[in-house]
């Protein structure tokens, strides 16, 4: 049972914040406010709205134990820190678990407490203070803005610790006067240096005065917090509270209630923790999964049903998951490697789910060990290579993904034993193409569509990937070249210019993909030059072949629209033996 208790002040919440008598469950996702949002929190406390009541579990006894328990964020680095640090509980005095209210405090804490950081625009995305400035909130206490402004009154800002650095008073280069809200805590509680020494020290007019002890009576005398408090001891129970209060305001999406059901139960390893790590692990590599991708991959290496539903993570289920957590972790580990050997990285890589046959077929076979680097799989790689690429270029896995998940991993499931005693000897590719039910041989529209990919799309790479299989992937000694040289666009017969257009240049029709050094010696030499040049010592025919160039037409600038139509038919050949 439970019941309303006596509401708190914003002070109060902020001590037994520092003090770890709230925490934050294992279930309870992570922080997502951005700054701008914990700004107008602050400021709606100013003009006095009402502050929403929130729902806390209270923790005691052998529950303490039961639960993996986090404190609460303090310095937010956007991309960087964003996980919360975890807080061993066992042997500690009972504590609050915050089910509802864990975006507001954490607001609350950063403001008064903590810092924000977040990416400068235009800087790169590698993490230092110049990428990623420390910021604190501060409140404007010269001027306040107009109805005509803003839909705010008081400005709070966070404000570059290098502009401010880090004043309990900035002055700004339009002489406006901003005040370090945490400081507001330092004043309250000191008995020679409050809010009236403070004004005389800086010279602060009256309403600036009337400002900060506004900020005072929010932090300190409002009772603003108002809670329930939930006594029931069994965690099932607080769990299903937490699902049912999270279906309003900023609302988990499904994946979040499954990820709070999957972490609350293993009882060995830090389930959030461990999934974190992972994804930080392949982000590493280039590429981007999330918590979705990971729950997908446990439906899909151990359940029925791969769709996102809450009956399917049961504890039977969940504790299959974690007794294999480290395998299942290593083997998509493995999986991203290989990934990265076929050039491909969080761009090129259009659907992560058609990577889940792969790890099927890696894992359960037991062959993810070293998997991109060993010899004995190097054929099974070259056919993985080739339905993976094919997969992205068809889009396979688009707006029904989960039902043809379903459908590639009958190719396994059908007979599980296929895969354990070996008759699967490599990557099932025709056994997997049979199960998926819309996998009709493409035509030449399709094909013709496709060659009208511009270069740098998303799905550029994996045309020219499979076009050009023996390109240095693995070290990423490959580069997307014009053929006839982008320099030389205005240079074109302008009845092909009218006819075909940039967009034609500067697609799979005149793009091919070629080694780096290849690309460093063509650079911007007319193609047939290029050619002339490079085949002076070798077997010309075998050159063309292999760079997919027409043999029966000049090559020169002039004969553009003939020598794109030339190509447009190998390429149509080739694309369609490649997809088929």
């Amino acid at each position: 049972m439970g019941s309303f208790q006596t509401p708190i002040t914003i002070a109060q919440a902020i001590e037994r914040i520092k003090r770890n008598e709230y925490l934050l469950p294992v279930f309870q996702r992570e922080f997502k406010w951005g700054p701008d949002r914990i700004e107008h929190l602050f400021d709606s406390l100013m003009l006095g709205y009402p502050f929403s009541s929130m729902l806390f579990w209270k923790v005691k006894g052998d529950m303490k134990a039961s639960f993996r328990f986090y404190k609460f964020l303090d310095a937010y680095i956007e991309q960087q820190k964003t996980h919360n640090e975890l807080m061993p509980t066992q042997g500690i005095h009972d504590f609050h678990a915050v089910l509802d209210g864990q975006q507001r405090l954490t607001s609350l804490f950063i403001g008064l407490c903590g810092s924000y950081a977040y990416h400068e625009y235009r800087r790169s995305w590698t993490y230092s203070e110049w990428t990623y400035p420390t910021r604190h909130l501060y409140l404007n206490v010269t001027s306040t803005y107009t109805d005509e402004e803003s839909d705010q009154k008081y400005k709070f800002a966070f404000l570059n610790k290098a502009d401010t650095e880090e004043a309990d008073l900035y002055e700004d280069d339009n002489d406006e006067q901003w005040f370090r809200a945490g400081k507001i805590l330092d004043l309250h509680h000191s008995d020679d240096f409050g809010i009236d020494e403070f004004v005389e020290e800086y010279g602060l007019v009256r309403d600036s005065k009337k400002m900060l002890q506004r900020l005072d009576k929010v932090i300190f005398t409002v009772s603003s917090i108002n809670y329930y408090e939930e006594e029931e001891t069994a965690p099932d129970k607080a769990v299903n509270i937490f699902v049912r209060i999270n279906s309003g305001g900023m609302p988990l999406d499904f994946s979040d209630i499954l990820m709070s059901i999957a972490t609350a139960t293993w009882k060995k390893e830090d389930a959030r923790g461990e999934i974190y790590g992972l994804v930080d692990t392949v982000k590493a590599l280039d590429f981007t999964i999330d918590k979705n991708y990971v729950l997908k991959a446990f439906l899909y290496l151990y359940h029925r049903d791969v769709r996102f539903r809450v009956v399917s993570f049961n504890n039977n289920f969940i504790t299959t998951i974690e007794q294999n957590w480290k395998e299942i972790r290593n083997a998509i580990i493995s999986l991203f490697e290989v990934l990265k050997t076929f050039g491909l990285n969080h761009y090129t890589l259009t659907s992560n789910n058609a990577t889940l046959p792969v790890l099927y077929y890696m894992y359960h076979k037991n062959i993810y060990t070293n998997f991109a680097t060993k010899t004995a799989y190097k054929k099974d790689r070259e056919i993985i290579r080739k339905w993976l690429f094919a997969s992205i270029i068809r889009r396979v896995f688009g707006s029904s993904a989960d039902s043809v998940l379903t459908q590639t991993r009958r190719a396994f499931t059908a007979d599980m034993e296929k895969q354990k005693t070996g008759e699967f000897a490599l990557f099932p590719i025709k056994e997997i193409n049979r199960e998926i039910r819309r996998l009709g041989d493409v035509g030449d529209d399709f094909i013709e569509e496709l060659l009208w990919t511009q270069k740098d799309s998303r799905y550029a790479f994996s045309i020219l990937a499979l076009l050009y299989p023996d390109m240095d992937y693995k070290n990423n000694n490959f580069n997307q070249d014009h053929m006839h040289p982008a320099a030389s666009y205005e240079d074109i017969p302008q009845e092909a210019k009218d006819e075909l257009g940039w967009e034609c240049y500067n697609s799979i029709l005149n793009l091919q993909m070629l080694d780096a050094n290849e690309n460093k010696s063509k650079q911007d030499k007319p193609l047939k030059a290029w050619v002339d040049q490079e085949t002076l010592n070798c077997d010309k025919k075998r050159f063309m072949e292999s760079h997919i160039i027409p043999q029966d037409v000049s090559l020169e600038l002039s004969s553009f629209s003939e020598f794109i139509a030339r190509r447009k038919d190998l390429l149509l050949s080739k694309m369609k033996e490649l997809l088929n």
